[in-house]
């Protein structure tokens, strides 16, 4: 009965460990995909006239915040591997 109990615990273990993984990531790769489309906002920015300049440059910001939620969310993910 303890070794079925343990073998359980180890399977417990090593899916929580798997769903942690997971996590981490899909948010890397959130974070990488708004990093992109960041980008993407600052060179239209750079390339256009006022009123859009400024449209696309808020869009960056916004892009930016969100790509560092998704970072702090993939380690915290990643923080929590094994535990």
């Amino acid at each position: 009965m303890n070794k079925l109990l343990l073998a359980l615990a180890i399977v417990l273990a090593s899916g929580a460990s798997y769903a942690q993984t997971g996590t981490a990531v899909k948010e890397s790769g959130k974070a990488i995909a708004e990093k992109a489309k960041e980008g993407k906002e600052s060179v239209e920015g750079a390339v256009t006239k006022e009123p859009k300049k400024s449209a696309h440059k808020a869009k960056a910001k916004a892009h930016k915040a969100k790509s560092e939620q998704h970072d702090a969310n993939a380690k915290a993910a990643g923080e929590k591997i094994g535990k």
